[in-house]
């Protein structure tokens, strides 16, 4: 198990070295890419964005085309030839029609608006949401190299722990220490064992949730990238906070989808009101048609002729009795002699609906204050996170400053406890006790420094700058 523990350091560098390590821009990338929640989201704004297409399209005259081919059974009266039928009467009606609204008070065109504000609105909110797991991916990653650096502290401890055993047990070979000595020295380390043990688990644990929060399906083949990460008292803090609430105002996509949600309120309202103008619309339509009773006269003659009345003397008066030969009428006469043409203009004057338009503007003055609302708070929230955020920042620069000099303060004691313990004028106790101080304030320091850089990269977040090293 020893060896195996002090095989772990080469086992990471190898594993880092044999396959293609991950920066931090990479797994971003990867992980907005992958992520089923954003994939959602940016489905939903295609269909807003179609809806969006829609509401313009509507504003465009409608055209629409139609034909009826109808058979009729018993006594009726023929649209084309405007003549009885008691016999089964084949009819055939073709239209083309037309229709545009020329004035609705704007509704329409506010609509518009209102639907592509709306989608600008997704949009931003989609950034957002790729923004936000940008800075899960950064936390997450910086708590991958934060336990790898425990890790390798902890193997640090275990390796001069094990050192001071093998020369123990030298000396009570020689009889110049107690058994006792010994046995102390194995007990500390094996609880050094425990601790690699739990740095290496927390190092995969880490690992792992950054794999997860990546939806990266591989299981093995996984290793980032060690970042030339700079002295921390060269990483300088954004001492003004209204310059970078400034800042973040204009770059931060939940201002600007807040923005375009406002917007988008006030064109739904101005839509709303639209609703009470009178609305005029123009038409149009061609039609023709063919029936079965339209007969064409080829031939005629007198066969008789037949009374139809007596003068006042007394006198029958007759008129001729025509015999005819017809054919049926052809279909593309019938065609072309039956077009008919119409051109008008409707006009609509809302009088009454059921308050219905009173209740959709009532309602959109609403919605109108509560976008406003909502965009005063997300300010209020993003200046209070920036408050915290810097203060956050500057209390993780000060702790990593005390940290740093209890470290020194802590090795320049264990070097002189490890000297002392040599020469057998301290206990194992007292030497174990320097050497748990040690490890303790190299936790606390490396703690530290990772928690101010991760807070700095919050900073940077609501700066714009990019999440990388």
């Amino acid at each position: 198990m020893k060896k195996l523990l002090l095989l772990i350091p080469l086992l990471f560098v190898y594993t880092a070295n044999s396959q293609s390590a991950w920066d931090l821009q990479q797994c971003i990338n990867y992980a907005v890419n992958h992520n089923l929640n954003l994939r959602q989201t940016a489905l939903n704004n295609e269909i807003s964005n179609n809806n969006t297409n829609q509401s313009i399209a509507s504003m465009l005259p409608s055209l629409n085309a139609g034909a009826s081919h109808v058979y009729n059974f018993g006594k009726t009266i023929d649209r084309f030839t405007n003549t009885f039928a008691n016999t089964q009467v084949l009819s055939q009606n073709f239209y083309v029609s037309s229709n545009v609204t020329l004035w609705s008070g704007l509704a329409q065109y506010n609509n518009v608006k209102a639907s592509e504000y709306s989608y600008l609105s997704n949009v931003e909110r989609l950034k957002q949401q790729q923004n936000d797991l940008s800075l899960s991916v950064a936390n997450a990653y910086i708590g991958v190299i934060f336990s790898e650096e425990m890790l390798k502290i902890s193997q640090n401890q275990f390796n001069i722990t094990r050192e001071q055993l093998e020369r123990t047990q030298k000396l009570v070979d020689a009889g110049s220490v107690a058994k006792s000595v010994e046995y102390d020295i194995k007990a500390q380390l094996a609880n050094e064992e425990v601790n690699v043990t739990t740095a290496e688990n927390n190092y995969q644990l880490n690992l792992l949730s950054l794999k997860q929060l990546m939806n990266f399906d591989s299981i093995t083949n996984f290793a980032i990238a060690r970042p030339e990460i700079p002295a921390v008292e060269s990483l300088l803090l954004e001492s003004n906070i209204n310059a970078i609430y400034e800042t973040a105002l204009k770059n931060q996509p939940s201002i600007k989808s807040g923005e375009y949600q406002m917007m988008s309120a006030n064109k739904t309202l101005a839509a709303s009101k639209g609703r009470v103008s009178p609305s005029l619309s123009f038409n149009a339509s061609i039609g023709t048609g063919y029936s079965g009773l339209a007969k064409d006269i080829v031939d005629q003659s007198l066969s008789g002729q037949q009374q139809i009345g007596v003068t006042s003397t007394g006198v029958g008066v007759y008129t001729p009795v025509y015999s005819y030969v017809t054919r049926q009428t052809p279909f593309k006469t019938q065609f072309n002699d039956n077009i008919n043409k119409s051109l008008g203009f409707s006009l609509s004057v809302p009088l009454f609906n059921g308050l219905q338009t009173h209740t959709a503007i009532k309602n959109a003055k609403l919605n109108t204050l509560n976008a406003k609302f909502s965009q005063d708070v997300n300010k209020q929230n993003l200046y209070k996170n920036i408050a915290q955020a810097h203060a956050n920042a500057k209390a993780g620069l000060n702790k990593y400053s005390a940290t740093k000099s209890s470290v020194e303060a802590a090795t320049e004691s264990f070097r002189y406890a490890q000297q002392k313990f040599n020469a057998g004028v301290i206990s194992v106790f007292d030497f174990n006790s320097a050497k748990n101080r040690l490890f303790a304030a190299e936790s606390n320091l490396l703690q530290s420094k990772y928690d101010y850089i991760f807070k700095l990269k919050v900073l940077d977040y609501y700066m714009g700058k990019p999440l990388g090293f």
